[in-house]
Formats: C-alpha cells, sequence, structure tokens
C-alpha cells in the first residue's frame, strides 16, 4: 500500500465518509466515485493533483499529508491545517526559539 493510500484511506475513515460521498464531494460522478475512491484507497490507481487538491479540501487536510512518509510528521501537518492563522504564528514562533537555543 503506498502512503498516499494509506493516508487517504486514514483520512476518509476520520472523516466519517463513506468512499462514495468522498468521491461525489470531490467532484466525481456519483456512479464512479465509490469505485474510483476504493482504487485510490487500494493504490491501483493514484489521481492526479488537481484531484488530490479536491480530496484534500473536502478532508480538511493539506496536500502534503497524503505524502508525508512518516507518521509523526503527517499528524503535525494535519494538526497545524487546523490552527488558526494567529495560531499558527504563534506555533512558528515557538519552534524558532527552540532553534535558536543554544546546544
Amino acid at each position: 500500500m503506498s502512503v498516499f493510500s494509506k493516508r487517504l484511506k486514514e483520512a476518509r475513515r476520520e472523516s466519517g465518509l463513506s468512499q462514495e460521498r468522498l468521491g461525489v464531494l470531490a467532484g466525481v460522478d456519483e456512479m464512479s466515485a465509490s469505485a474510483r475512491m476504493n482504487q485510490y484507497e487500494r493504490g491501483k490507481h493514484e489521481p492526479d493533483f488537481s484531484m488530490v487538491e479536491r480530496i484534500a479540501r473536502v478532508l480538511n487536510v493539506p496536500v502534503s499529508f497524503f505524502y508525508a512518509e512518516d507518521d509523526n510528521e503527517a499528524k503535525l501537518l494535519r494538526w497545524f491545517n487546523r490552527l488558526s492563522g494567529e495560531e499558527r504564528a504563534e506555533l512558528m514562533e515557538r519552534v524558532e526559539g527552540f532553534n535558536q537555543a543554544e546546544p
């Protein structure tokens, strides 16, 4: 199973959407939505970038989430995406502080 397939299945399940509903919300024809999402989740086919963007929008995750090989990195991407602009700025300041601290 590819990283993309694993992340897609994980995010879809967490969202509570069926494969068919996700496909329809991402703009796939209702008659083929379930089969198409199933093929993506099984790794039989991989969507083009514009479809990945639409799927990410529906699942409220950044596109990069689907390609993060490390599980912790994927979690961080997902959490960061859910923060407000102000929360992101505050987090970035803290992270910069960690990087500037002397070893």
